[in-house]
């Protein structure tokens, strides 16, 4: 059921051009699909992005967490449902469902924290001060979303890395790094035999700083020794090193991997 407090259903497709060659669609095009779905609900009731940026305010995700039991396939349709389950001065608990658009599965679920900044001075503003709180109108804190909580995610200590240089294509609207091209980066560091015999069960990160145009950037990359019972760990740091600074975070990563 949906009303004034859930999206009307986003609805879209695992497009061809959106699928690996596994032919399962992309982590990081399904994670865009759940932004689209915040930013069409937010954007309804007046707290949406467009709004915002005439405020030079704008919205940062913090963390987030998605957990599948399955990943839509190539063509197949299916609708995101998104609503708010808490505010609070400083940050927000926005959470997702992923459904086929039969109703018949239910990919998975997904939960993430908000932060409200200033577009100038980059701190963070208060979110209840929008339209005088109106954002808890439609707060639904009674709409199940069954998965664990978003984490800060911890990481082990960590030495092996790859490099990437953030380009014009990692760029959000923000003209930050891409909150969805930090879990692009990370899957390439994987090779295409391992895809063929593994499927992601459950991604969180914990972003910590803003990545720009031009920087270079360490994926630090480890596995856990031992699988877990429900399938394999592995863990990510992702820190600026530009020449001649001292090297900052920017998101750290768990990955829990199930085998076919």
């Amino acid at each position: 059921m949906t009303d004034e407090k859930t999206t009307p259903l986003y609805h879209t497709s695992a497009d061809a051009f959106h699928c690996d060659f596994t032919k399962k669609l992309c982590i990081g095009h399904l994670g865009n699909d759940l932004l689209n779905a915040s930013d069409m609900h937010s954007t309804e009731r007046g707290f949406g992005m467009t709004y915002l940026w005439t405020q030079n305010k704008t919205w940062v995700l913090s963390r987030l967490a998605i957990e599948l039991e399955s990943i839509p396939k190539e063509h197949d349709k299916f609708y995101i449902e998104t609503w708010v389950e808490n505010a609070m001065k400083f940050f927000t608990k926005r959470n997702w469902a992923i459904v086929s658009e039969d109703n018949k599965t239910v990919y998975g679920y997904a939960k993430s924290i908000w932060a409200m900044i200033d577009t100038n001075t980059r701190e963070p503003q208060d979110i209840l001060a929008i339209h005088d709180g109106k954002i808890k109108d439609y707060l639904y804190p009674e709409k199940p979303c069954p998965i664990k909580d978003v984490s800060r995610v911890k990481t082990p200590e960590m030495s092996e890395y790859t490099t990437f240089k953030v380009l014009y294509g990692d760029l959000d609207v923000n003209c930050h790094l891409n909150s969805m091209r930090y879990i692009d980066h990370v899957m390439d560091t994987l090779p295409p035999d391992f895809f063929r015999s593994h499927q992601m069960r459950r991604i969180e990160i914990a972003y910590v700083a803003e990545g720009h145009w031009g920087d270079t950037v360490r994926i630090y990359h480890t596995a856990e020794d031992k699988t877990e019972a429900d399938g394999e760990m592995h863990y990510f740091r992702l820190a600026r090193h530009n020449d001649g600074e001292e090297e900052t975070e920017l998101a750290r990563v768990m990955l829990l991997f199930k085998k076919e």
